[in-house]
């Protein structure tokens, strides 16, 4: 497999100025597109709309070069929240057979894949947990990566609303409580796809898993997970990334884990863990969480107290400027909701460089 790796900005969630550009210049195959991750300027919240609009416009133009259903089977990780120095982006992601006779090498390589439809009551729940499971598994087995390679797995899952209640007439509010609010279930919805990964790679074991630990047992947690909850979908759309010995990539991902939103030095050791310097830096994808201990390095922090502003906010724009300072590059995708994600208050961090 050759894996080729883009990073695009955009102007607003609707332009793919430079896309196009891209596209017909010939530097990028539309018909080689497998995932596209976005960072949108919304808020990341439950009515963050910039998301479903800017998978809807990207859906629409491809549909002109591959077809609707191509078109639909790529996986879109839309996230929201640009706070801070955080610039919006795509990352655009192609995947074509290595040509005959070309070396292998250790490299960047990917799986995509889409879990079914779930219903309200399954969002949040251990049914959620075994079917991403499954699914990432899978993924793993057609990219042939081993799990031990595994350096990064995108997943953009749903959430609840209060029309999903009213209108599923099954719900009966047993994995994600009917008093759970829109916004938590966002939460649960990214912890039960985040477990989802930690029980595929044997980080956690799943007969040791009870409904209960959801959200509740931050103990328990995979160092390569990134999930994002939107209202755009119904499924979990998944991109797992590592490295394969058969790849013909001109890249590499490396990762560390963040212990607290302040961790510098986990971001510099997932670079060299690419084996590059900064320089060779395309992009890097971090998870943000505002430390719910109410403490960063041992001070008060007043994050997670804020009625104007979401934790999720902050802690985007905190970590944000971490990364960025770190690459002098605002045009990194950090994502904010880390639960089950790293060690609580801290996170995954995967960087993608391009080989010497």
């Amino acid at each position: 497999m050759k894996v080729n790796v883009y990073k695009l900005p955009q102007n607003s969630p609707d332009d793919l100025t430079s896309l196009e550009i891209a596209i017909t210049s010939g530097k990028i195959n539309p018909q080689q597109i497998v995932a596209i991750m976005g960072k949108t300027e919304g808020n990341g919240c439950v009515n963050d709309f910039t998301r479903g609009f800017a998978v809807q416009t990207l859906k629409n133009y491809l549909a002109n070069f591959v077809g609707q259903e191509q078109a639909g089977a790529i996986v879109y990780v839309m996230s929201g929240g640009t706070e801070g120095a955080l610039s919006p982006h795509l990352t655009i992601f192609t995947s074509q057979p290595s040509a005959p006779n070309i070396p292998t090498r250790m490299g960047l390589t990917l799986g995509v894949i889409h879990t079914r439809d779930f219903t309200a009551a399954e969002i949040g729940s251990l049914t959620m947990v075994r079917e991403v499971a499954l699914a990432v598994n899978q993924a793993i087995s057609v990219a042939g990566i081993a799990k031990n390679d595994v350096h990064f797995i995108q997943i953009k899952c749903p959430l609840v609303t209060s029309r999903d209640r009213l209108l599923e007439e099954n719900y009966d509010g047993k994995s994600v409580s009917k008093s759970v609010t829109s916004y938590q279930s966002m939460g649960y919805s990214r912890g039960a796809s985040a477990l989802g990964v930690a029980v595929a790679l044997g980080e956690v074991q799943l007969e040791d898993l009870t409904a209960a630990d959801i959200c509740q047992n931050y103990a328990l947690y995979s160092t390569v997970a990134s999930t994002s909850a939107g209202v755009e979908l119904r499924n979990c759309e998944i991109l797992v990334l590592g490295n394969a010995p058969t790849s013909t990539s001109d890249f590499v991902i490396g990762h560390s884990v963040m212990q607290h939103a302040l961790d510098a030095q986990a971001v510099s050791r997932a670079i060299a863990s690419t084996g590059q310097t900064s320089d060779r830096v395309v992009n890097i994808f971090a998870k943000a969480e505002a430390d719910p201990s109410g403490e960063l390095l041992g001070r008060r922090h007043t994050m997670m107290d804020d009625s104007d502003i979401n934790h999720t906010r902050m802690a985007r724009a905190v970590v944000g400027a971490v990364v960025a300072s770190i690459v002098q590059d605002p045009m990194v995708y950090v994502s904010g909701g880390a639960e089950h994600q790293g060690p609580s208050g801290g996170g995954p961090v995967a960087v993608i460089s391009r080989i010497d």
